[in-house]
């Protein structure tokens, strides 16, 4: 039927680039305008974008990207009223706000907002669109639509996500020329036409009036697409269909260093000129996984600073696991499945972001062995198969307290849920650890209003440069140092690669620039392996990454993480009397460090103590050291008046590990310590269980002890003399930092006596 319809509301510019969707979108008409601000908004801010002043990086991106920029401003402000994919929203604002003339921009919103008011499929309006285009012969939509080829039938089969209508037939030159409906589907303006019957059967009728027409046989054949009323009459993408990467990555040479990063930063969302130097490298360093195949980034950091925004918002590509859970068959797809069902998240996507890592949780005990097995190969096998996949993976979480005293503490990877905790194999694969704590808060002055590329360029040419490599790039100049092993290197090469494709596309980089993201990307892997040797010690004992000059390999430079200090649980001066550092097994089976603060304060000699509880074991064990004091306390200082005084322990089980009854004898030390009011040696730690016969338990573990010891910051180690043999198969580095302080087997006197200085 040629009823009137509404097509005319959108007026599809037929155009094949970019370029021509800004001309079309800066050629607006009067007339058109009007007519846009008549029909009003249906819902969406009316609101006219707020005075804004042009810098050069403006009239750089408009005179180099024209059509493919935006004003970000103006994004936010249609985003308050239009609730429609980021991505599209802004490549419709490229198209008919691509300029700096007010007029031509506001109206430029009034034909957007009309066009998501009339045209846009909401998937609760989905019948009244279908009934509008039957009654109507042909309508205009805005949906997204995907195709796959159906080989039986040599057609291009087609659906949308919004409108919910039968498989229909895509025509196959809409597919040749935009190959991106077949990958998953592109956001698009369709013309849609109804084809009905010329004459419609009245079979009831025929009965009544003897109507002696023959009758049409029905047909059983199974319906196909190509039965479907409803054709394609237009096509245009309202997303990039095809980018021309070349032509992108030949503008970048008209932009230096800096610039290039504000451009990535700005087409992000954020403002540069309110950030540091490091905290934008830090922004960009989101964006790795993005253009880095099979990247395992760990970002842990207070809220509010924005982690998940960039997988959200800004990529298509990118799929964000709120609350971090799923399920094995989700992740990596099901068993003894076919088709799709048999592909999960890794396989459908570049990269999969658990948010919150803290809730990350895996019903099926293999899950972790899993993704342990695909972070490590980029491959894990699902039945009898062996699957490849190229998604990237990044970790989220928060950290609730100072990285200080986080690290006085425990280690950096400790939010992570028990499944994970303390799994170096798993950590290991971590190919960098972003320091969200360095990442300021959200506020309005770091959202940028200038202009940026449109998130659908941005996000395309993320994943364009996937398939390129510059790891080679850090071999022209540098060459690293003997403390890396193999994936170490591989860490920092694709961190270097992703860092390197985002800022140098061009691959035009001098060696300072070389250097300077050499360095960055070290930093974030050394900062895994300084975790990995809390958790797991002599094994990860090799944390001094650094590189080498190829000209000159006398220059090595060793590059360590800022929050590295001398603030550690042991420190290098003196302590007040009474308080001393011990080191045993927890009750659950770590070795962990504690600090004993005795203080000795007037009264008749009685003992008490807290941090302990109703833990009986540790309790017999710190009496028992009170009791070898009370007796012998004459022998280790003359002038000690014990019968005079009080003395109260705080038992602080620094690392939360537990509770240990194996520091008895470091206990001791400080009663005899608060006692004779002079501290114990610096940095020193005293392992060793004293029991209440006045024996010493055989030092067990030593090589663990120290471990812990070092790590903790200790200097000093009070140990008897028969550990002397067991010193030689501990490993040199340990050795070399913490020296041995000796006493005679069983000599608990003498054993305060060299703690003390005695």
């Amino acid at each position: 039927m040629a009823a009137e319809y509404d097509d005319d509301l959108w007026e599809v510019p037929e155009v094949e680039s970019c370029e021509e969707y800004a001309q079309a979108g800066d050629g607006v008409g009067e007339q058109e305008a009007d007519a846009a601000r008549e029909c009003g908004t249906d819902g969406f801010d009316d609101g006219q974008p707020v005075g804004y002043e042009a810098d050069e990086l403006d009239c750089k991106l408009l005179e180099h990207f024209g059509g493919k920029i935006v004003r970000k401003d103006l994004t936010s402000l249609m985003k308050r009223g239009a609730n429609v994919p980021t991505f599209v929203l802004e490549y419709l604002l490229g198209m008919y706000c691509s300029t700096d003339d007010d007029d031509a921009i506001r109206e430029g919103l009034d034909r957007i907002r009309r066009i998501l008011s009339e045209n846009y499929v909401r998937p609760d309006e989905s019948e009244r669109i279908k009934s509008k285009i039957r009654e109507s012969g042909q309508f205009t939509i805005i949906d997204k639509v995907s195709a796959r080829l159906d080989e039986y039938s040599d057609l291009y089969v087609a659906q949308f996500t919004n409108l919910n209508i039968e498989p229909f037939v895509m025509p196959a030159d809409y597919v040749r020329d935009y190959t991106k409906i077949l990958q998953g589907g592109i956001w698009c303006i369709m013309r849609i036409a109804y084809n009905r019957a010329d004459v419609e059967e009245d079979d009831f009728g025929d009965d009544v009036f003897g109507d002696e027409r023959p009758k049409k046989k029905s047909s059983k054949k199974k319906r196909t697409p190509a039965d479907s009323p409803f054709s394609v009459m237009s096509l245009t993408p309202i997303q990039m269909p095809n980018l021309d990467l070349e032509g992108l990555i030949e503008q970048r040479q008209y932009f230096s260093r800096d610039e290039w990063m504000d451009v990535l930063l700005r087409s992000a969302g954020y403002e540069p000129n309110v950030l540091t130097e490091r905290e934008r490298l830090h922004f960009i360093e989101r964006m790795v996984p993005l253009v880095e195949r099979n990247y395992n980034l760990c970002e842990l950091g207070p809220r509010g600073t924005g982690k998940s925004h960039i997988y959200k918002e800004v990529s298509p590509y990118a799929i964000l696991l709120s609350g971090g859970q799923t399920t094995t068959a989700n992740l990596f797809g099901r068993m003894n499945a076919r088709g799709e069902a048999r592909l999960g998240l890794v396989s459908h996507w570049d990269c999969v972001t658990f948010d919150e890592v803290a809730g990350m949780r895996f019903k099926d005990v293999r899950a972790v062995q899993i993704l342990k097995d695909y972070m490590a190969s980029g491959s894990f096998a699902r039945d009898r198969d062996q699957i490849n996949a190229d998604a990237s993976m990044v970790f989220e979480g928060n950290i609730n307290d100072s990285v200080a005293n986080v690290l006085k503490t425990t280690h950096l990877f400790d939010p992570f849920p028990p499944e994970f905790n303390d799994d170096s194999a798993f950590f290991d694969r971590i190919h960098y650890y972003l320091p969200g704590w360095e990442i300021p808060k959200m506020r309005s002055d770091l959202l940028t209003e200038h202009y940026g590329l449109i998130t659908d360029c941005l996000s395309e040419f993320c994943k364009e440069m996937r398939r390129r490599d510059c790891t080679h790039l850090i071999d022209r100049y540098f060459r690293l140092n003997s403390d890396f092993n193999k994936r170490d290197e591989i860490g920092v090469r694709k961190t270097f690669s992703g860092l390197a494709k985002l800022l140098f596309p061009d691959q035009k980089m001098e060696k300072e620039d070389v250097r300077w993201l050499l360095e960055y990307s070290i930093e974030g892997r050394r900062r895994v392996k300084e975790q990995l040797k809390i958790m797991a010690g002599v094994e990860f004992i090799d944390v001094n990454l650094g590189y080498l000059d190829a000209e000159n390999p006398g220059d090595m430079r060793v590059i360590g993480v800022p929050e590295q200090s001398s603030d550690t649980l042991i420190p290098d001066g003196p302590l007040m009397p009474g308080q001393v550092f011990g080191v045993g097994k927890s009750l659950g089976g770590e070795f962990a460090v504690y600090k004993l603060e005795n203080k000795a304060v007037a009264g008749e000699g009685k003992f008490s103590h807290e941090g302990i509880g109703n833990s009986r074991p540790v309790k017999d064990s710190v009496e028992a050291a009170h009791r070898l004091f009370v007796e012998n306390a004459s022998r280790v200082a003359r002038g000690m008046h014990v019968g005079s005084k009080d003395f109260l322990l705080y038992f602080n089980d620094l690392q939360s590990k537990g509770l240990s009854d194996e520091v008895s004898l470091a206990e001791f030390v400080g009663l005899c310590s608060a006692a004779c009011n002079k501290p114990v040696l610096d940095a020193m730690v005293v392992p060793g269980a004293l029991r209440i016969s006045g024996t010493i338990d055989d030092i067990r573990g030593l090589e663990d002890i120290m471990r812990v010891a070092k790590n903790a910051g200790a200097k000093r180690v009070l140990l008897p003399t028969s550990s002397i043999q067991d010193m030689q198969m501990v490993s040199p580095e340990l050795v070399s930092g913490v020296s041995p302080v000796f006493y005679f087997p069983g000599d608990y006197v003498g054993a305060a006596q060299k703690a003390l200085g005695l």
